[in-house]
């Protein structure tokens, strides 16, 4: 079943809303969300060797790495490097992973991202529900 032109828009509109109106913390596990869900179409994709939907899928996920590192504020805490060294590694593992159609490099990209969406989901449950106001700040969880 196949969604109308209308409800598609719908979707879309809700999809831009609910992206402008995230804190930030809440944009970064959405970004995660999308990242690993992405990786993991991707690797299926790889499986049954339909390689353009793996391609399209490992480029969107090397967009989103790419606006975390780019947003990533390394100075703001003793990990920031070790994780912006991360980020690097996926990038061009996810760049091999495509290029090679290598659906164990894909695999290696959402084994070493995994723990750090789950992570960024536990560490956003644990601020408070309502921002206060230092929680609107750039720089917030070392993204900008």
């Amino acid at each position: 079943m196949t969604m109308s032109a209308g409800t598609n828009a719908q979707r879309s509109r809700y999809n831009r809303d609910a992206v402008l109106s995230a804190t930030p913390v809440r944009l970064l596990t959405m970004l995660y969300d999308r990242l690993l869900l992405d990786l993991n179409r991707a690797e299926a994709a790889q499986q049954r060797q339909d390689w353009q939907i793996a391609s399209e899928n490992l480029l969107h996920a090397q967009a989103i790495v790419s606006e975390l590192s780019t947003s990533l504020i390394v100075e703001a805490w003793d990990g920031g490097e070790g994780l912006f060294s991360l980020y690097t590694y996926v990038s061009t593992a996810m760049v091999s992973a495509n290029t090679s159609r290598d659906p164990a490099r894909t695999r290696e990209c959402i084994v070493l991202l995994e723990p750090l969406r789950q992570t960024w989901h536990e560490a956003a449950e644990l601020l408070p529900a309502t921002p206060t106001p230092a929680a609107g700040r750039s720089g917030e969880l070392g993204i900008g």
